[in-house]
């Protein structure tokens, strides 16, 4: 799950008594009796990660707790993503992919003691988003839940979700704008289409989320704060309702349809190689398989997508991927999660990342946040001690890098891409300009980055920066963010870099020497794992002396590593 956290935990605010009041009043509704027809499954699990919930590992919103022989809400964590993670229910997914009697015994006995805990308006867990998260994955798993149950217990659980539905109708519009009001809607829908005398409130619910496809999402297919795992939960949230609409015999609103035809082709233009999306702005790749599903099941054709996918560019040939990071970062509001990541790329070969970026910090606290947010965790320049965007208050980005219009051509000799930006031009009097070359067969990538003073302000302000450094120079290095997985040794006395891929892949990095090569220690965030994985980043290292500085590097195929090549190792799960 993208970072979306609105959890409010503070006992005395205005929207959580509003929340519980509305809790309140929406459990003197008459229940649902039962379902108008048999839910289908839409969401989808790990199997490894609910076979670690059966044994009592839970790893929730990148907290774990060892509660073997506990109930989740006994063992709870005093961590807000921990708790924003319980009351959602998205593990509801992993247990129901582990299957066995076990998994089953444990989602029942969990959500029926969230029931008697919390059913009736208590807990943090009544706030618009997780409520609409929280009912798709009971409606989902519903058969699972109530295999075995007697009228009672069956009795106990239409109520509570009748009077999460019903606070749903009185609560959705204070939902934030985005993903957490698409969730509320969506819940909301979903419930009022599949409970007994619940349809009423589907219209409207239906007209609101037919306004926010129009505001939300824009002409081009993607959202404000450009996160790709983001987008691809909007996506994902938008065809369940339309396929829910499809066999409850009614028709989709048009806005809504066109909303996910919109956004199709621009997931896919954010899908690497491997299937897993392009990491920026606090998105992660996404569970595996996920978006290749969430395609298939929209049934939009794939089509050609010109010029930038949501601010990205992306150049493709052979079996080689790359997507660049072509416009200013996010800005106000939708800026809170975003990254100075401008100018930086990915790099995928066939199953295997090879150029990543570390990644959101989110799950292990505000220090790795903040990390994870700066220019130096992204592969691309920067100029030492500063970003290309700098935090301000309440979190968000200011003073964003500006971007200058990208140039990009296609040719026999391959595609290739001209972008810059000028977020350092008001620092440094200096703007960067990014040159990449993909050769036609995708064995390789050639890049140029330069660094100068173009204009006569900009020209005054640097000479005012030289002055202050008693003319040492800028100092600025290129960074590589390799993947873990990838096997990074220094080659040819220093000159180069090799790189071995489990696939059995050798990429050789080199560069024109006019920067000092070195290999340093990285870090790879990953969702879903206790801590930071170790990997290791190619730096180049140089400093500004004149108006203008130019390096020059490639990465291309070892002349030995074969066209094809059989991939068959699986990857280790993030558990």
């Amino acid at each position: 799950m993208a970072e979306t956290s609105t959890l409010r935990t503070e006992p005395d605010s205005t929207p959580r008594f509003a929340d519980r009041l509305a809790a309140w009043r929406a459990g003197f509704t008459r229940p649902a009796s039962g379902f108008v027809s048999q839910p289908e499954p839409r969401s989808i699990g790990m199997v490894a990660r609910g076979r670690q919930l059966v044994a009592g590992n839970l790893l929730l919103g990148g907290v774990l707790v060892e509660a073997p022989g506990r109930t989740l809400w006994e063992a709870m964590s005093p961590e807000p993503s921990f708790i924003e993670a319980a009351h959602g229910f998205t593990w509801l997914d992993d247990l129901a992919a582990a299957g066995d009697l076990a998994a089953r015994a444990r989602a029942q006995d969990w959500v029926f003691d969230w029931i008697a805990r919390f059913g009736r308006g208590k807990g943090p867990g009544w706030t618009p988003d997780l409520t609409g998260r929280r009912l798709i994955r009971w409606i989902n798993h519903a058969l699972m839940l109530l295999s075995g149950k007697d009228r009672a217990e069956s009795e106990a659980f239409f109520a509570a979700l009748t009077r999460q539905t019903v606070y749903l109708s009185r609560r959705w519009k204070a939902a934030a704008p985005g993903l957490p009001r698409f969730e509320a809607l969506t819940g909301l829908v979903c419930a009022g289409l599949a409970l007994t005398g619940m349809e009423r409130l589907t219209t409207p619910a239906l007209a609101a989320l037919a306004r926010d496809c129009g505001t939300e999402i824009d002409s081009e297919g993607g959202i404000p704060t450009r996160n790709p795992e983001e987008l691809l939960e909007v996506f994902t949230l938008l065809t369940w309702v339309a396929q829910t609409l499809d066999e409850a015999g009614r028709k989709a609103p048009p806005e809504l349809t066109a909303a996910i035809v919109r956004i199709a082709p621009t997931l896919r233009a954010l899908r690497h190689a491997d299937g897993g999306l392009a990491r920026f702005h606090s998105g992660g790749r996404g569970l595996e398989g996920r978006l290749d599903h969430a395609l298939a099941q929209s049934g939009i054709k794939p089509m050609a997508i010109t010029g930038l996918a949501m601010g990205f560019a992306r150049m493709a040939a052979g079996r080689t991927t790359v997507i660049v990071d072509a416009k200013s970062p996010p800005e106000g509001r939708a800026s809170t999660a975003a990254h100075a990541s401008t100018l930086a790329f990915e790099m995928t070969s066939g199953r295997r990342p090879v150029i990543v970026s570390c990644g959101s910090g989110a799950p292990f606290g505000a220090e790795w946040r903040r990390a994870g947010r700066a220019t130096a965790s992204h592969s691309t320049l920067t100029i030492d001690g500063y970003s290309s965007s700098r935090l301000g208050q309440a979190e968000r980005l200011t003073d964003r890098a500006q971007v200058v219009p990208p140039r990009s051509t296609q040719g026999p000799d391959g595609q290739a891409l001209l972008i810059g930006h000028t977020g350092w031009a008001a620092t440094h009097g200096l703007t960067h300009m990014r040159g990449l070359e993909l050769s036609p067969d995708g064995r390789a990538l050639m890049g140029q980055d330069t660094l100068g003073a173009l204009t006569g302000a900009e020209r005054r302000r640097f000479d005012a920066v030289m002055s202050s450094v008693k003319l040492q120079g800028v100092p600025f290095s290129i960074r590589f963010h390799l993947h873990p997985e990838v096997d990074a040794q220094i080659d040819l006395g220093g000159a180069a870099v090799s790189l071995g891929l489990r696939s059995g892949e050798i990429w050789v990095f080199r560069h024109d020497g006019v920067a000092t090569l070195s290999l340093e220690p990285s870090v790879y965030l990953e969702k879903g794992r206790l801590k930071p994985r170790a990997t290791k980043q190619i730096v180049l290292s140089a400093r500004v002396l004149d108006y203008a500085a130019e390096v020059g590097w490639t990465l291309a195929k070892a002349q030995d590593t074969p066209l094809a090549i059989r991939d068959l190792e699986r990857d280790e799960p993030p558990v």
